[in-house]
């Protein structure tokens, strides 16, 4: 689906130092990330440099390639939680449905109804590398399916029910994904 910006939409679409997050059709939102093999300090500083501009945006949730990083890590902050790195995330399980609104910090403005399961376990590594299994329910698992998704190169447009896309401008949200 091809995204047709609003022109008072735009300048959120232009990456500043204040709005650090990689926009669409930036390439490497549509590229697949690769496996954390070992554990660096370059992980580290990325996860906390993750974690801050996911803050700054307002964020719940945000993926390594929506900073321009082909890893597998993305970090979890849905429903007040503390932010969640994980690193190499695997959904392991999943269990019914639920449909809810989206939006996506890569996407600024656009929202719309997505059905994703809702429940999760998922596998993965914490920041200091020891292996992690977490269920999450409702909105977590709407944020880990979501970032999981970009981890893939899939966007929220794409398994959006198109009738319900809408724009409106994020500030006036109390959170975004």
């Amino acid at each position: 689906m091809e995204i047709v910006v609003p022109d008072e939409f735009k300048y959120l679409y232009v990456q500043t130092a204040e709005r650090p997050v990689v926009k669409v059709p930036a390439a490497v939102l549509r590229q697949t990330a690769k496996p954390v093999t070992k554990l660096a300090t370059k992980q580290v500083k990325l996860i906390d440099e993750m974690i801050r501009i996911m803050k700054l945006a307002n964020g719940i949730g945000l993926a390594a390639p929506q900073v321009g990083v082909l890893d597998r890590i993305v970090i979890v902050a849905a429903g007040g939680m503390k932010p969640l790195p994980l690193i190499n995330p695997e959904i392991v399980a999943q269990e019914g449905s639920q449909i809810g609104e989206e939006g996506c910090l890569s996407i600024p403005g656009l929202y719309g109804d997505v059905e994703r399961a809702a429940w999760v376990r998922v596998e993965a590594y914490d920041r200091k590398g020891r292996p992690i299994e977490i269920e999450m329910e409702g909105i977590a698992a709407r944020v880990v399916l979501h970032e999981v998704d970009h981890l893939n190169g899939v966007l929220f447009i794409d398994k959006v029910d198109e009738a319900t896309l809408h724009w409106q401008h994020p500030s006036s949200r109390a959170d975004a994904e």
